[in-house]
């Protein structure tokens, strides 16, 4: 090999693909492709180990038990007395979709900042 090294590396490339345009193209055009790609790919990783994050997180958080420290009666009508306890299974914005251990009409919807308001929640 002579002393040219990348040059005639890139030359020789350059005419089997119809000249150095052509080349340029395709390195520009293979990068995108690629890149794409990874960023598609990493994307999608992202929003799997969010979800797995998330779906661990509600588990953990329908298990803890709270307790009532005041007699109130929701806007509702769903009465809760001292000392009865609940379980939060799913809040979205302040509505809370709760349990009462020991009660068979459950689930219930209630206000979030009223649960606060008479618990530990």
């Amino acid at each position: 090999m002579s002393n040219l090294g990348w040059y005639q590396i890139m030359t020789t490339v350059s005419k089997k693909v119809g000249g150095p345009l052509n080349l340029v193209k395709i390195l520009f055009g293979g990068g995108a492709v690629a890149g794409g790609g990874i960023a598609v790919g990493t994307i999608t990783i992202k929003n799997k180990v969010t979800k797995k994050l998330n779906e661990k997180k509600r588990k953990s958080e329908a298990a803890i038990v709270y307790t009532v420290k005041t007699d109130q009666k929701s806007n509702e009508g769903l009465s809760f007395k001292v000392g009865e306890q609940f379980k939060v299974l799913e809040v979205d914005g302040d509505a809370a979709l709760i349990v009462k251990l020991g009660d068979n009409n459950n689930p219930y919807f209630v206000s979030a900042k009223f649960l606060r308001s008479i618990s530990d929640y």
